[in-house]
């Protein structure tokens, strides 16, 4: 999960939630978290050794889970907050990016923007953790923004992108086992299904507080999806704007193929703790719908699909035709 605060500036972005950092709180959170640790269910990781369950969602035993943990106990959102969730790999980095693009438009020239210097991550920081279901409550007065895409594009993005961050001296995870603990629900903040249809379900009940958007679809009709996402967060564009193809602009920044060859995106990195550095490059593959269809065998796909139709059955959430 990411939050972004509108008011404040792009090189400042990361400062919005540290109003409680006192010694007392910290260590508060760190010895709930060293008391729960111990107790909690195994599996095996994809990128650390292995995950824990943790209220029904797996994550990795250090940073993530404490920081989740430290969100939990002391987190206090502001009104204008925005959050955008996702499960890993689903277009996160693209829509962080449009999102920025789409509340900044006044502030920023499209010559001199931001993105072309600081990386969609940088500007719209991660939580470093995802807020499970019961945990929504606490956001009565904010906006999320939620996007998901095909489990099997998702499987083979997170094998492909967690494998280049695996220590050195961890083999590499393959497909097979890969798709037997994505199948299984082992996953970092997965399973995939409850994570989805847990957005999806409060989308339908609160939809002036969730936009729940499909990356298929922000790829398909790309101006349509930005308007929407102007609107759902209080910045909508004017006919004027539209004339002069503001929202076009915006697109055309945000694109894969403008970001994946900007300097800042080729050879910077992500700090998201002491162990956790990751190049910016590794955030921008391909950018497609269907490369599942390079890496899955027929019965892969048979088992996926299969397994989507049931865990989604009677929800009207659909992927693919």
């Amino acid at each position: 999960m990411a939050a972004f605060q509108p008011s404040l500036e792009c090189e400042n972005i990361s400062n919005i939630h540290s109003d409680q950092t006192d010694s007392d709180l910290i260590q508060k959170t760190d010895e709930r978290y060293r008391e729960t640790l111990p107790n909690l269910p195994k599996g095996k990781g994809w990128m650390t050794e292995h995950l824990v369950q943790y209220q029904g969602f797996w994550l990795t035993p250090n940073a993530a889970l404490k920081n989740l943990m430290w969100v939990q106990d002391h987190f206090k959102p502001r009104p204008t907050d925005i959050f955008l969730a996702s499960f890993p790999k689903s277009g996160t980095t693209w829509l962080k990016a449009l999102i920025f693009a789409t509340v900044n438009r006044t502030r920023y020239g499209f010559a001199d923007h931001p993105l072309l210097t600081t990386g969609p991550h940088d500007c719209f920081p991660f939580l470093d953790a995802h807020l499970q279901e019961k945990d929504r409550s606490r956001f009565d007065l904010d906006r999320f923004v939620y996007i998901c895409r095909d489990p099997k594009d998702v499987l083979v993005s997170k094998w492909l992108f967690l494998n280049k961050l695996r220590p050195k001296d961890f083999p590499p995870i393959s497909l097979e086992e890969a798709f037997e603990l994505f199948c299984q629900g082992i996953s970092h903040y997965g399973p995939f299904w409850d994570h989805v249809l847990g957005y999806w379900e409060a989308s339908l009940e609160t939809p002036e507080k969730i936009l729940f958007l499909k990356y298929e679809d922000l790829k398909k009709e790309p101006l349509v999806v930005v308007k929407r996402l102007g609107d759902f967060l209080g910045y909508p564009f004017s006919l004027e704007e539209e004339s002069k193809g503001v929202v076009e602009e915006i697109v055309k920044l945000c694109s894969f193929e403008n970001l994946s060859t900007l300097e800042v995106n080729k050879v910077s990195v992500q700090k998201f703790s002491k162990d956790t550095i990751i190049d910016n490059r590794h955030f921008f593959r391909k950018g497609k719908v269907g490369d599942w269809k390079s890496y899955l065998t027929t019965e892969m796909v048979e088992r996926l699909d299969e397994i989507t139709y049931e865990k989604l059955l009677g929800s009207g959430l659909v992927f693919g035709s």
